[in-house]
Formats: structure tokens, sequence, C-alpha cells
């Protein structure tokens, strides 16, 4: 039963779900072309039609000051849009006065190296960084590119500077599978958080979902030959459900939007490089704030967010079920990302 909206202690959608998580997409470019995720010729959004930095910012206030509490930078890469350090100091300053209680980033890992001193001192303290495999000809076989050696750099500049990391690994049907365990056992080794991720059917691919997909119900039971999982009650804002792993004494996060999905706890909505806010992943319903934010008209920012809540929907409709199945929406995962 759909619940009667108040908007005086926050957001809250018609499922009596607080909303107080706000993921945006800087650009929807990167530097790598992961099969799972695009086509290695890409077609990216117009650059013209990108919002910039100071209407981002603005953006983000505004809804700082209904209620949300965290921010993930995503992309695309993040990092490879120039003048990104800026607009993280800027939104840092929210960080101070108990309005905003952490930015955090999700990156392939290949610039870190570069800016991981800079992204900590600019209020970064936890970052997502994503990695399929540590097996070179299979890390460019996935990303399409030979980076390996310069992502682990990264992460370890970003360990190095302070940053807490988690590893998101795709679990990838005949690619990744029988490397998982060793992944797992790595990222603990470093004191890293690691999630595993089931593919979703976001955006036109090269290949067929059907044949990467893989339920992380089988992987659990291919993980329990290795491991003794014990619950936990460790949260993010993310949609991981996490475990504690005795044999490596570290938490495995699994993030199951198909074969068991998190929806009735969503948190989240999604803006895109050029303003568009999705109130569910895997949806196409928006609401297109670019105008809207270039008027500056709080009331009319105000009734465009009281809509965006009314109409989240319960949950999303991902579904890889059988061979050459269309993508559940059209967008890739580089726009909203993830």
């Amino acid at each position: 039963m759909l619940k009667k909206l108040n908007y005086s202690d926050g957001l809250l959608d018609s499922y009596g779900r607080r909303i107080d998580y706000l993921r945006i997409s800087v650009t929807d470019r990167c530097n790598f072309r992961c099969t799972y995720c695009m086509p290695e010729r890409m077609q990216f959004l117009a650059k013209k039609d990108i919002l910039t930095f100071q209407e981002m910012t603005s953006l983000c206030v505004k809804f700082i000051n209904r209620g949300i509490r965290k921010i993930r930078i995503t992309g695309g890469e993040p990092l490879v849009r120039k003048g990104i350090m800026g607009f993280i100091k800027g939104l840092s300053l929210y960080l101070g006065d108990g309005q905003l209680e952490e930015i955090t980033m999700t990156t392939n890992g290949s610039l870190l190296e570069e800016t991981a001193n800079q992204l900590f001192e600019n209020g970064i303290k936890r970052i997502n960084v994503s990695l399929d495999s540590m097996n070179k000809e299979r890390f460019f076989k996935i990303t399409r590119r030979d980076n390996l050696d310069q992502v682990l750099k990264g992460i370890y500049a970003a360990k190095n500077a302070g940053i807490k990391i988690k590893i998101n690994t795709v679990a990838l049907k005949d690619e990744n599978i029988d490397e998982i365990p060793e992944i797992i056992k790595w990222a603990h080794s470093e004191n890293f958080d690691i999630s595993l991720i089931e593919t979703m059917p976001m955006g036109e691919i090269e290949g067929d979902r059907f044949n990467q997909y893989f339920s992380l119900t089988d992987m659990r039971k291919i993980l329990d030959k290795h491991f003794t999982f014990e619950e936990s009650n460790y949260e993010t804002a993310g949609p991981s459900k996490y475990f504690f792993i005795e044999e490596t004494n570290g938490r495995l996060g699994l993030i199951t939007p198909l074969s068991n999905n998190f929806c009735s706890s969503c948190n989240r909505i999604r803006i895109t490089a050029t303003g568009k806010l999705y109130m569910c992943l895997g949806q196409n319903d928006n609401i297109d704030f670019r105008d809207i934010i270039r008027t500056k008209d709080v009331k009319l920012f105000d009734k465009a967010i009281d809509i965006a809540m009314r109409r989240k929907p319960e949950k999303h409709d991902f579904l890889i079920s059988e061979k050459d199945q269309k993508p559940a929406v059209n967008r890739h995962m580089s726009v909203t990302g993830g």
C-alpha cells in the first residue's frame, strides 16, 4: 500500500523509503571499454549537453537541502573529466556543517596513482574500485585495455593516501568465476572490503549478456567450498548484503539485482551528466533538471523533486533469462553510473 508523502523530514517516496543517497555521474566517458558495460565504439554524450561543474554543484546543494546525506561521484570514469577536483572540493564544504555525511567515488582505478592524495585532501575518504580480474590476459579481455598494472598501482596509492577501499568485481560466466576466491583473499589481505556484482541488462553491447550472466546464488555455492560465511550487520548506503568471512577475516558483499533484488530498501536516486534524474536504475522514467537548475527557481525545483518521489517505482524490471534478449533499459551503465 502506498504511503502518504511527507517531506518535512527529508525525502520519502510513495513506499515509505527514505531517500538520502544521491549518485551523480559527472561524465559518461570512460578510458576502458568493459565488455559487459559498453561496445568498443561507444557513442558518448555531446560535450555541449553536459552540465557544468557549477551547475552540478548547485544541483547537489539543492538536494542536500532536501535531505540528501551521502553523495557518490560516478561516471563513466569520473577522473577523466577535467576540473573534477574543484567540484569535489566545493562539495566537501558541506561535510563539516553536519548536512552531508560523506562524499564517495566509484572509479576503475586507472588514474588513482596521480590523484589519490588530492582526493583524500578534498574529502574523499572512501572509494569503490572496479576490478574484475588480476590476470593480465583476462583483464585485457574484459576491459579491452592493458592497464592492470596501472590500476593496481592506483589502488595502492589510494591505500597509502589513507582512503578506505572496496573492490567491486562483476561475476562473469566463463571469464573470471574460477578466479574470484583468489581475488577475495587478496582484497582481504590488503584490508579491503569486496563486493561481487551480477551483470545488469543496461544498454546494447557487442556480446550477449546471457553468456555473461552468472547468478550470485550459484557463486555462493562455489564460495561455500572455500570460505565460512557469517551474517554481518555491517551496512553502507549501497545495496551490498555483507557477510564476514572467517578464513580471511574480511567482509564480502553480494549485490544481486537479478537473483535477489534489493529494491525494498532502496535509498537512492541518480543524476546523469546532462541533469536527468533517474528514480530507478532499472527503469527509463526520468525528470530533466537541466532547464530547471538554469532557471534558479527553487519552487520549481522542489515541485520537480516532489514529483520524482511520487514516481519512484517499487522495483526495477531487470531480467536475463534467454539468449538475444533486449536490455531492460536502452541507456548504458556509464550514463547513470550504476
